[in-house]
This record gives structure tokens, sequence and C-alpha cells, in this order.
């Protein structure tokens, strides 16, 4: 029998509360099936399961809340059997909620759904206070959330600036040649299918770390763990407030329409709150661009436990020394955040050079 645990969606959480499952005992679920929604500090996460099997029993209800790595439901594997009747599997289910005589009065008052509460209580007694906080304006409840997305972002950077030592590069790139290439490029196109500079960017990003591999990855145990492929966590703004850094996956080998498509769907679901776990779980590498309404540059903080954040400023102009000619050139100013227990900035420098050489050929992308 497996246990199927609530997973850890980034450094920032610690728990998540079960909003709905998508499966039922006796379903057969397949590697990558979405099967519950959990909420979390940040957002509802479609959580997918990664092993094969049919569900047997689902050990965690609607409305609770519990860790990170606390088994949610239990499978058997193909050909298994089923324990027989009245024998436990290793994971208990949970207790039965707790409730003070107080709380359950105040909730009938305000007729509020306890099996919908997690408990803030003794063992994870449900008190007047969660009962209360249920029953506060939709416009109150987003404000709580709100402040518990910038607590967990604050906890995960705070612990980032402890612990890796952090070193900084920055590059000023001349874009002229990859926006005149974008106009051509996007003659014709409709609007909903043109290129934008910023996939250009990730594009390059991701070809520039095949030839710097130390970039792309996790800092675990002591010891750097190479990412098993490129997938680039997307800094987004949410439009409710904070931020989030869902990742493209295999950035390095989509043409740049598939790229452009992608990011598209990625922005509109993380801010519809419509994420899934892997794409929250699996980015090697994260990439923050300020737009046109950003600074000139950022200088990023790596998201543990990954290495190393690019980050790209908004597009400036500025004269620019061109074959003994002074001429007004577009530029952005590209920066790199690096973990220095895995690179230094000899090989940083190196890596801001090659991406600054891909973003003026455009057509190697």
């Amino acid at each position: 029998m497996i246990e199927f645990k609530l997973p850890s969606l980034g450094s920032d959480m610690d728990q998540g509360k079960l909003l709905e499952w998508l499966v039922k005992p006796g379903d057969t679920v397949k590697r990558g099936q979405v099967v519950a929604i959990v909420d979390t500090s940040k957002a509802a996460i479609d959580v997918e399961i990664w092993q094969e099997g049919k569900v047997h029993e689902l050990l965690l209800q609607p409305g609770e809340t519990v860790p990170v790595g606390t088994p949610i439901a239990t499978l058997l594997q193909p050909g298994e059997a089923p324990p027989p009747p009245g024998a436990r599997p290793a994971a208990a289910p949970p207790e039965r909620k707790r409730v003070s005589p107080a709380a359950r009065k105040r909730a009938e008052e305000l007729g509020v759904d306890l099996a919908a509460l997690a408990g803030s209580g003794p063992e994870g007694a449900v008190t007047i206070e969660d009962v209360e906080k249920a029953a506060r304006k939709p416009a109150e409840a987003a404000l709580d959330r709100n402040a518990a997305m910038r607590a967990a972002i604050a906890a995960a950077m705070s612990r980032s600036k402890r612990e890796i030592p952090h070193y900084y590069l920055w590059e000023t790139i001349p874009v002229g040649a990859a926006e005149a290439w974008l106009a051509r490029e996007n003659q014709g196109r409709p609007v909903t299918e043109r290129l934008l500079l910023g996939v250009l960017q990730l594009k390059a990003v991701a070809l520039a770390l095949e030839k710097f591999p130390e970039l792309n990855g996790f800092y675990r145990q002591g010891a750097f763990e190479p990412g098993s492929a490129i997938h680039i966590g997307v800094a987004i703004s949410i439009r409710q407030g904070g931020l989030i850094a869902p990742a493209i996956h295999d950035v390095d080998k989509k043409p740049l329409p598939e790229l452009m498509r992608d990011l598209t769907d990625l922005v509109k679901r993380a801010r519809a709150g419509s994420l899934r776990s892997s794409e929250l779980s699996d980015p090697t590498v994260t990439v923050t661009n300020l737009g046109d309404q950003g600074t000139e540059a950022v200088l990023g903080v790596i998201y543990p436990p990954q290495v190393a954040l690019i980050g790209f400023g908004r597009v400036v102009e500025r004269p620019w020394a061109e074959a003994g000619d002074l001429k007004p050139m577009h530029v952005v100013t590209a920066s790199l955040s690096a973990d220095h227990r895995v690179t230094d900035g000899h090989r940083g420098a190196l890596f801001l050079s090659r991406l600054g050489e891909l973003l003026q050929h455009p057509a190697e992308l």
C-alpha cells in the first residue's frame, strides 16, 4: 500500500487546507492526474499524484488543514489486494474534529459549517475565534489571505538571505536587433499570437543555462543538485497582492510560439488561482521581469533551494557606442543573483555574457 502525502509546493509552504477531492475510493489514478485541490497561503492549487494505483482510502476531509508531509490518502498498487476488513493502514485517518461547546454554539448563531473549518486550538480544536473568522465578510477574508501570503514570502526571503551567500552581477544589453526581429516576426500575426520580448528573454536564459548548468538546480543537504531539466519559474504579481513563481517546463526545448502560449496561459491561471502543484514544486531557476512599469534593474533574492535568479529591468533608451559611432539604443539591464556556495563571479559573468549574445541574435532562439 502506498501513502499519498501532502506535497510541499515551495519552501514557504508548511501546511495546506484540503478544499476538494477529485477522486473517490476505488478510482484508478495515473501519474500526473489532478486528484485534489489544496489551499495554500498563496493560491488554491490543483495537486497531482505521481504514483499509479487504485484509491483505497481518503484520510483527509475537505476543510481540514494538515502539515506538509502528512498522509492524506492511501493507494493500492496495481495488482495489490485490499487489506482484510477491519485492518488499519499504517496511516490512520484523522480523529473526529474537536469543537468546544462555546464554538459550536457560536457556529450555529453565525451559520458557519464546522466541517469546513480547520481548528487553531490545542490538538486542532476549533475555537470561537476560528468560527468568527470564517464568518467575516469576503473582503476581510481576502485581507487575511494577503497577510498570510506576505508572511509566507517574508519567511522564504528571510531564510534565503540568512542561508544563501548571495553575489550579484548585472549587464546592459542592447535589444534593438531583438525588437526589429520581433516586429518582422509579428507582421501578419493576430494580436493574441504575437511574440513579446519577455519570451525571447526566457528562451535566451534557458539556452544560456545549457552551458552553465551549475546555475540551474538546488542546494540541498550541503551539496549542489543539478536540475534534471530547465524548468523556469516566472515571477508573477497577483492582482490581489503578493507574488508567485510557477514554472514553465522544458523552456530550452520549446519553440518561441509554444513558449509564448505557455507564458500567457501561466499568467492567466496564476492570477485566477488555477495552478498545478508541479508548476510550483518544479522550478529549477527563477526569472523576474519588471516590464514597462518597473525600474531599470532588479537585484532579486534567490528562492531556496534554488541557486540563482535572473532579473530583467524595463527597456530604456540610452546613448550607445557602436563601431565608432554614438547613437540612441534601446537597452535592458539583465542581472544575476547567485549562490556563492555553488558558483563564483567569473562563471556568473560568463553566463551574463552568453545571455547578452543570445538576445542580440534572436534568430538563433
